[in-house]
């Protein structure tokens, strides 16, 4: 897997950092454009890389603290025709599909943990379909449910916010979190309240819903399922892979439970709420906790510059300052 990075640098820097991407190990290619950036004034720098050097050539970037000075973008081509991409994807250390671009993961995560109107409705409207699932005993209402809810955005947020220590995405992902199922509860609630009265579901619903007494019954494999879920979820995010059928596997519980919550309060089935408030809860914990294993795993793991090329990057920056 190749990646393209379109580089924006002072002319200062143009020097080293095109040296830099030269000797990165899984460099493919490097093209350089002199002057062609305006706004920051400097050079372009077009660099191709395997997927599995792009996190060690960022941090010799970083370094050179070019972000701070000019910018670097990143792409995925569709499609690369190139015998030095093979070789260089060959040279590269690792598996392309292994690798952790940690920026891109944060970027990523990032714009799904904001508390949006966007984000709300979805919430709101999964959890509709699960009350609707709820009290006419429809599996196919409660998947639907599955597959609209939005909550795996701030809890891989907050993953990654206590694996890296970022705590302003943390407290981004825990107001959408803590706004957004607030709402969307209250609303399946009052919808409930409102729908007795017109004769939509019997007071008795709960008592005739056996698809869906998973909900209100928190057990191991409550947990087990959320941890799977925390697992599979950030590994969709690491390998940039589709998180349609993910989104649905996260939601088994989550969504579900706080759909169940909310009728149940309604209707007056207290044991049943606790039980599903329960079920919610512990999935919550466990999606996050399992996310941060991954990524802490992924950590360990991963390849990293030895410190004295990191010193001889910084040594070289002090250099040019001079």
């Amino acid at each position: 897997m190749i990646v393209q990075l379109r580089i924006c640098v002072p002319k200062e820097l143009s020097e080293v950092t095109v040296q830099y991407c030269r000797d990165q190990v899984g460099t493919a290619g490097v093209a350089l454009v002199p002057g062609a950036s305006v706004v920051p004034a400097g050079d372009v720098i077009e660099v191709q890389v395997a997927r599995e050097s792009v996190e060690e050539l960022l941090e010799k970037l970083q370094v050179l603290k070019i972000r701070d000075v000019g910018s670097v973008a990143m792409t995925t081509p569709e499609f690369v025709l190139s015998s030095s991409a093979d070789r260089a994807e060959h040279a590269a250390p690792g598996d392309g599909a292994d690798a952790v671009i940690w920026d891109d993961v944060t970027r990523q995560t990032g714009e799904d943990s904001r508390l949006t109107w966007n984000f709300l409705a979805f919430l709101v409207l999964a959890t509709q379909l699960a009350g609707i699932g709820i009290v006419t005993d429809s599996p196919i209402a409660i998947v639907g449910a599955m597959a609209v809810g939005p909550e795996f955005g701030p809890l891989a947020a907050l993953a990654v916010s206590l694996a890296t220590r970022q705590w302003k995405l943390g407290r981004r992902a825990a107001i959408a979190l803590g706004v957004g199922f607030p709402v969307a509860m209250l609303l399946a609630a009052l919808t409930a309240w409102l729908s007795i009265p017109l004769g939509l579901f019997p007071r008795n619903a709960l008592d005739t819903g056996s698809a869906v007494e998973f909900i209100y019954h928190p057990g191991p494999y409550s947990l087990i399922v959320a941890v799977l879920a925390g697992i599979a979820g950030m590994l969709s995010i690491i390998g940039r892979r589709s998180a349609a059928l993910i989104g649905v596997f996260i939601s088994v519980t989550t969504v579900p439970a706080a759909g169940y919550v909310a009728v149940a309060l309604v209707l007056g089935e207290y044991p049943k709420a606790a039980g599903s408030a329960l079920q919610l809860l512990l999935n919550l914990v466990g999606i996050v906790v399992a996310a941060v294993a991954v990524l802490l795993f992924y950590r360990l793991v991963a390849r990293r510059r030895p410190a004295a090329a990191a010193h001889s990057v910084r040594g070289q920056r002090s250099g040019l300052r001079h």
